[in-house]
């Protein structure tokens, strides 16, 4: 029985080995094979963080860096983090080029492992969805439980499927801000929901295309206590 249980065991390990490291594979090819230098901020990031004191930001799965160095721009000092390579270290390259490599830092990691150090006054979660098995629920309430007193979480999420989105299947289900709320189960005493909705705006593809799209948005507030 016991035998058994570690034979098991080691080949779980093993197949969750194989799934991140495709993950790493998938999103390595995606951001080398890609252009990143006119990435542009997600506009409820932006909406959120414009009238805030600037202070210590951390965006979860930057990507090609638009939200980070957008945030360095007006003062932020952002850790800017993702699972692929190829995505730091064109953010970092994009910071030295635009003159705010000293307020922005830049880490890989695979979130479902490892979880960058530090306290913040802003963390982003923008459209943090992958192909991939992730224990989101975890990844968030981790990013929650690193904010400073008074800190945002923003999390901000697909609510329909755009033309040029990755996954098509008819039958998906979008997580509605309730549900997230829900999931993560944050202690009121210590976080605050602040925004919860559904609101629609006109986006703009990769090829230029447009569509009326819909942004499950989540924002929370750590408490002073």
């Amino acid at each position: 029985m016991d035998a058994t249980r570690r034979r098991s065991d080691a080949g779980a390990a093993s197949d969750q080995g194989a799934a991140d490291e495709d993950a790493e594979l998938f999103w390595e090819r995606h951001y080398r094979g890609r252009r990143t230098g006119g990435a542009r901020v997600n506009p409820l990031l932006a909406e959120t963080a414009a009238p805030l004191r600037p202070g210590a930001a951390l965006d979860l799965g930057c990507g090609a860096g638009g939200d980070a160095l957008w945030l360095a721009r007006r003062g932020w000092h952002v850790t800017a983090v993702d699972i692929s390579t190829a995505a730091v270290e064109r953010v970092r390259e994009h910071a030295r080029d635009l003159g705010v490599a000293d307020r922005v830092v830049t880490e890989q990691h695979d979130l479902a492992r490892s979880f960058p150090a530090g306290r913040f006054d802003l963390v982003s979660a923008q459209y943090f969805h992958t192909p991939f098995a992730l224990p989101r629920g975890h990844v968030l309430r981790t990013a929650a439980r690193a904010l400073r007193p008074g800190g945002l979480l923003l999390v901000v999420d697909h609510g329909s499927t755009a033309p040029w989105s990755w996954n098509q299947d008819p039958d998906i289900h979008y997580p509605t801000p309730d549900e997230i709320a829900a999931e993560l189960d944050l202690d009121p005493a210590h976080w605050s929901v602040l925004r919860a909705d559904m609101p629609r705006r006109r986006a703009t593809g990769p090829a230029g295309q447009s569509a009326t799209v819909i942004d499950n948005v989540l924002l929370v507030r750590a408490t002073a206590g």
